[in-house]
């Protein structure tokens, strides 16, 4: 367990997990062990949306990928790189080609192995400072690689009516619990606000979307996409790539809180 400390403000990471949140004394972040899901926080890569209705295939330049539900990164370990006080990186590395344990088999899957026809690094940092707290997502591969990015982080609720707003609109937690599993798309956003007495507001850049989901009313999860994957049939996922930078690609999540 790792904790990034900085003034009234305390992050705690495990195994390059969000577990904590705490500002002065309040806790922003899904306890596991609550009701709702078993995580605090991952990532989808490189494919967001489910597969199980395209025989968990994907298309691709480099041939058919096997992925599950949000794709593989999750099956994979963080290793700590570096940290400080007020910041850490960790990284995870994937050979093309290499066969993954899927955790979901076989109960929730038919695939006991995933694999994914590129190479790639993909770095994930915490940096603390006065204004927040920033987590940033670093990809490094093969130029031209396809992908798509999610991050998934969920928010502890501490009030019976929270609500979210992006711009001019305002969603409830009862909105969100009624699309159920396919999420809540909010569109061309890059900036939203978790209003629960206290207010927690995320600006992204890089992702281009966010959607919401939640089965239960004690936390929410407000997750930056890069695409939304309802909107096609799970045959047609590849429709939602983007193409990786020689240079590599670069994706922030700014995380501000205030009373």
């Amino acid at each position: 367990m790792l904790n990034l400390i900085k003034n009234e403000k305390k992050v705690t990471i495990d195994s390059g997990e969000l577990v904590g949140y705490n500002v002065d004394g309040h806790e922003f972040i899904h306890q596991k062990g609550s009701p709702g899901w078993r995580n605090s926080d991952t990532e989808m890569f490189p494919i967001i949306g489910p597969t199980q209705a395209a025989n968990f295939r994907v298309e691709t330049a480099n041939g058919v990928a096997l992925q599950d539900q949000h794709g593989l990164l999750r099956e994979l370990n963080y290793e700590l790189a570096h940290h400080t006080e007020t910041s850490a990186i960790f990284i995870k590395k994937y050979v093309a080609g290499s066969e993954v344990k899927n955790s979901k088999f076989p109960d929730k899957s038919t695939e006991e192995h995933l694999s994914w026809p590129y190479s790639f690094e993909f770095l994930k940092s915490y940096h603390l400072n006065e204004g927040g707290l920033t987590v940033q997502f670093e990809i490094k591969g093969e130029e031209g690689m396809p992908f798509m990015l999610g991050y998934h982080p969920a928010f502890k609720l501490h009030t019976a009516n929270p609500v979210v707003i992006a711009g001019n609109k305002t969603v409830s937690l009862d909105q969100i619990l009624a699309v159920g599993n396919r999420a809540l798309p909010i569109l061309d956003c890059n900036i939203l606000t978790l209003s629960d007495g206290k207010k927690l507001t995320i600006k992204t850049e890089g992702f281009e979307h966010f959607m919401l989901w939640t089965e239960v009313s004690n936390m929410v999860c407000l997750e930056p996409i890069t695409f939304y994957p309802y909107n096609v049939a799970q045959s047609q996922l590849h429709a939602g790539f983007q193409k990786l930078k020689n240079s590599g690609n670069i994706f922030k999540v700014i995380i501000e809180t205030n009373n």
